[in-house]
């Protein structure tokens, strides 16, 4: 278990600076679900299963969606598109896939047994995580909510285009 976690943890901090590092918005979005799925691994090594499955569905799946959702508003044109195009390139994939196999790997050995289960499993309903959720942790699923929401207002703002205003009077002249 040990090993399995510090191989974890490894792919978990590179992935992470990987992330920061990155120019492209793409490559650092690859690293960044990587290093999501490597913290869902190291939930699941710990015994919470529950964590696990919701850092997959909620963090590396949401994140993918938004970006998609935030590219898509920002619309930018067949320029960017061969850009994206040039970006995606198979090389590109070459860290990530990487990353992912070694977590990967690590799974595998986990669920076979032979790497041996080091902590006693404590089953929390759904029920349970929702109305802790709810009542000690309030504030910071409402903290969360509103930092989502503004970072959605403020990629619209930055993505929109902007018309250029005239006076109905000045139309049809050329000044």
């Amino acid at each position: 278990m040990d090993v399995l976690f510090y191989i974890s943890a490894g792919v978990a901090i590179g992935s992470s600076v990987m992330a920061i590092t990155r120019k492209n918005a793409v490559h650092a979005l690859l690293y960044l679900v990587v290093s999501l799925l490597s913290a869902a691994f190291i939930f699941y090594l710990f015994g919470a299963p529950f964590i696990a499955a919701l850092e997959v569905i909620i963090y590396a799946g949401a994140i993918m969606v938004l970006f998609i959702f935030v590219v898509m508003m920002l619309n930018l044109g067949k320029d960017s598109e061969r850009q994206e195009q040039d970006w995606m390139k198979p090389k590109i994939w070459i860290g990530p896939s990487f990353l992912v196999g070694i977590l990967f790997i690590e799974f595998i050995i986990m669920l076979s047994g032979t790497g041996g289960s080091y902590f006693q499993f404590v089953k929390v309903s759904p029920r349970e995580v929702g109305t802790s959720l709810f009542t000690s942790y309030v504030l910071g699923v409402e903290m969360t909510a509103m930092l989502l929401m503004s970072g959605i207002v403020g990629a619209y703002h930055i993505g929109r285009r902007k018309k250029k205003m005239r006076h109905r009077y000045l139309e049809g002249s050329d000044e």
